[in-house]
């Protein structure tokens, strides 16, 4: 899945532990990739899955409609009941353009 030339999809997480304290993901795109016309009705969505990959909880974004060159969105601090991996997702025109996870372990 692809994302245009010049950016790219973070994913940020801090935190210890199942515990974490702040998450972010966006686009950051520079040269090249700024100068496109954006992404747009777009929508990011954060998933948690345990262990043996099964996905237990996910946080879905607002979709929003209006094109953005550099979409972000932050997700508030939680305590997670699995060690397993947090992933987030970037959606544009209802598809899944590109994810980006962590494992989170002991």
């Amino acid at each position: 899945m692809k994302i245009p030339t010049g950016c790219m999809f973070t994913h940020i997480i801090r935190g210890g532990g199942r515990s974490i304290t702040y998450q972010n993901a966006g686009v950051d795109c520079g040269f090249v990739g700024a100068l496109n016309a954006g992404f747009c009705n777009w929508r990011i969505d954060f998933s948690y899955a345990d262990t043996n990959n099964r996905t237990y909880r996910t946080s879905r974004g607002r979709t929003h409609y209006e094109c953005k060159v550099d979409p972000m969105r932050n997700n508030g601090p939680q305590k997670l009941p699995h060690y397993g991996k947090a992933c987030a997702h970037l959606n544009v025109n209802g598809a899944r353009r590109v994810v980006q996870c962590h494992h989170i372990t002991k």
